[in-house]
């Protein structure tokens, strides 16, 4: 097959966003240097992709995606591609169909011989920040952090802050940990002397422990760098699922006359959910359990200016986020963090503490909102592959190039 691009495609990328919510696709002219994409044609559907036996049916998207980027195509004026980006929640474990199908489906259909395949946390990170070094939380019903160096990115070496080593662990004069290996990259947090992950709560509340003794994070190949994103039961601590448990427990504590109960958050638990008593019976035998959870979290929000209970759970939530931010965030002059997804929605209630919680332990660090969102991410991966400016490390769990 003639793998060739010819000029007028090359200026087209395809971004595809696969998640929970359900599929998206855009198209856009690839004519920003440095890998970013023009305002996009899109089309979307609300059902997710299905999910068999080898993971995500690469046969059943394709059959939804490909008419819909004909379609895309012919409107924008272009026949061809120059690079495809798929972005989809679960890539990584759920990915093999995805991985074996999907280079020759788009070979086959456009002639396109440049194809990312990427964790949709990889898409929120360029969506947020393009290629910039920094931090994306992404917060929704759960909550992830990552962490990225691009591969053109070095760190500073030496000075006597902290933040940076060259070999294994250290502490520098402000106590921080320096995550080593060759390149030099300092990162915000490491683990204990043991291995083991460093709680660093009690009760809910931050103890009076030696800096060098900070929460672990998944350690990533590549310059990628992870914190939570564990799921429900696990983690997502301070996500939507989170906070709504944190405050039905705080009302069913009203409701049995307990320490620490919310009277206003019982007024809207039964609002929303009816009595009381009959929230269990409803709640456990859902298998959405972590969405209806999150469906609370703006309750919350709605009542902390005036109960000390919500806010608190508010404050909490934001100590969580920072700490994955911290963890995840690497230590250079031009590192931003950027917060994205539907919970920072809630405004004021939760950004306040959020700010200033990152603004504590990451002095210095830029905090933003995010400038696109995974669809974004998808398209700014493709049109920094079309022009070879693609600088996001590879990882075999979550960016690929085929």
């Amino acid at each position: 097959m003639d793998d060739t691009v010819s000029a007028d495609a090359a200026t087209h990328v395809l971004g595809i966003d696969s998640g929970g919510s359900g599929v998206r696709v855009g198209v856009a002219p690839a004519d920003i240097p440095g890998g970013s994409a023009a305002k996009p044609l899109t089309w979307s559907s609300a059902t997710p992709a299905g999910v068999g036996d080898r993971g995500i049916d690469a046969a059943a998207l394709l059959a939804r995606v490909l008419p819909a980027a004909r379609e895309l195509l012919r409107e924008a004026g272009a026949r061809r591609l120059g690079a495809v980006c798929v972005g989809a929640a679960g890539m990584a474990t759920l990915g093999d169909d995805l991985r074996a199908r999907l280079p020759d489906a788009f070979a086959d259909a456009f002639g396109v011989r440049r194809l990312a395949l990427a964790a949709d946390a990889v898409t929120a990170y360029a969506g947020a920040l393009g290629q910039r070094p920094g931090a994306v939380v992404a917060a929704g019903t759960g909550l992830i952090a990552l962490g990225a160096v691009p591969e053109d990115r070095t760190a500073r070496r030496g000075g006597t802050d902290g933040a940076y080593g060259t070999e294994g662990r250290g502490a520098g004069a402000g106590g921080g940990v320096a995550a080593g290996g060759g390149a030099g990259i300092g990162w915000a947090a490491d683990r204990t002397a043991d291995g083991l992950t460093a709680d660093r709560t009690t009760g809910g509340r931050t103890t009076d422990r030696p800096t060098t003794d900070r929460p672990t994070t998944d350690r990533l190949p590549g310059g990628w760098r992870r914190a939570d994103g564990w799921g429900h039961l696990l983690g997502d601590c301070g996500g939507g699922a989170w906070i709504g448990r944190a405050g039905l427990e705080a009302a069913m504590r009203a409701h049995d006359g307990r320490d620490g109960g919310s009277k206003p958050l019982l007024a809207r638990l039964e609002a929303v959910f009816g009595p009381a008593a009959e929230l269990p019976g409803k709640l456990y035998p859902r298998a959405d359990r972590p969405a209806v959870l999150a469906s609370f979290a703006p309750e919350v929000g709605r009542c902390a200016a005036e109960d000390p209970v919500a806010e608190g759970i508010l404050r909490d939530a934001a100590r969580h986020i920072a700490e994955a931010a911290e963890a995840v965030c690497p230590r250079l002059e031009s590192s931003v963090v950027a917060l994205t997804g539907g919970l920072f929605r809630m405004g004021a209630p939760l950004l306040t503490p959020v700010r200033e919680e990152l603004a504590a332990r990451l002095p210095g660090t830029r905090v933003t909102e995010a400038a696109g969102d995974p669809l974004d991410g998808a398209l700014c991966v493709a049109a920094a592959l079309a022009t070879d400016e693609l600088r996001l490390p590879r990882d075999p769990g979550l960016l690929t190039v085929v």
